[in-house]
């Protein structure tokens, strides 16, 4: 093996060896005030939050549901904006000669 060739192998270990140290170290690297947070972001939690409560249900609704002539009235509004927007974008036909 050439000496060429081993020092650039014996380079290229120390450089991945250099980037896998400086990785491990990236999060304490961000929260250094100098480097990774801005002056206005702001304070992290001192404890990590928990799970999130994935079995509370929300209260129940104190309100009506919708009315059947106010859905009616809404829907026949949506599929007039609908039937606008699909005649608007459609190009108008060449006219023969």
């Amino acid at each position: 093996m050439p000496v060429d060739r081993t020092i650039r192998l014996w380079s290229v270990a120390t450089l991945l060896a250099a980037a896998f140290a400086l990785g491990g170290c990236s999060t304490q690297i961000a929260d250094m005030p100098g480097f990774g947070l801005p002056a206005d972001a702001p304070e992290r939690p001192k404890e990590a939050g928990g799970y999130l409560p994935i079995h509370d249900l929300p209260p129940d609704r104190n309100e009506e549901t919708m009315k059947p002539a106010e859905l009616a009235k809404i829907q026949a509004e949506l599929t007039a904006a609908r039937d606008r927007q699909a005649a608007a974008a459609t190009p108008p036909k060449p006219a023969k000669k």
